[in-house]
């Protein structure tokens, strides 16, 4: 039987395309079966490329260790066939200068210096507070006294919603 010019051009695009939905799949049961071994671990970023180059970011309750990428990287690469697949893994933990994306991050930077952007401005101040939908950051400020010349140290405190944050990093002290 001879198959027409779309008929072709659709089993070949099937070849090429269903195998990187299935490495996928395997690597993404893997990964969840190695998340559930250690579970102050969560995952913040999961790629597969054209080339099959898998990355994966991870952060952690208390931190990510050498030792813990360790562990997450071979649950995945011992459970896949090179003769099957040819892949390359890279698992990190997420940089200490890396934005915060879920609400998770917030709750383990409490006490940590934050900058954060939202619709309405910049803010810069300790985290004193994170739930699920919102953080609280505290700060001083120099203002002008109310009466006379001169400036006061005023406390400010600022409840922002996560849903308003369009950016938020950790301020590194050095």
């Amino acid at each position: 039987m001879l198959y027409s010019e779309a008929n072709r051009l659709q089993i070949w695009s099937r070849c090429l395309i269903e195998p990187k939905y299935m490495l996928k799949d395997k690597v993404t049961a893997l990964l969840e079966d190695a998340l559930k071994e250690n579970q102050s671990l969560f995952l913040l970023d999961f790629s597969i490329s054209a080339d099959n180059k898998i990355k994966i970011t991870l952060d952690g309750d208390q931190g990510v260790t050498l030792q813990d990428c360790m562990n997450v990287s071979r649950a995945i690469e011992h459970n896949l066939d090179r003769e099957e697949e040819d892949f390359s893994l890279e698992v990190a933990s997420a940089g200490a200068a890396s934005p915060i994306k879920l609400p998770r991050q917030y709750v383990k930077n409490i006490g940590r210096k934050l900058e954060v952007k939202t619709q309405d401005g910049e803010f810069e101040g300790k985290l004193t507070e994170a739930s699920g939908d919102s953080i609280t950051l505290e700060w001083k400020d120099r203002e002008p006294k109310p009466i006379g010349k001169g400036k006061i140290t005023v406390q400010k405190k600022q409840q922002i919603a996560i849903s308003d944050i369009k950016e938020a990093k950790v301020v590194l002290k050095f």
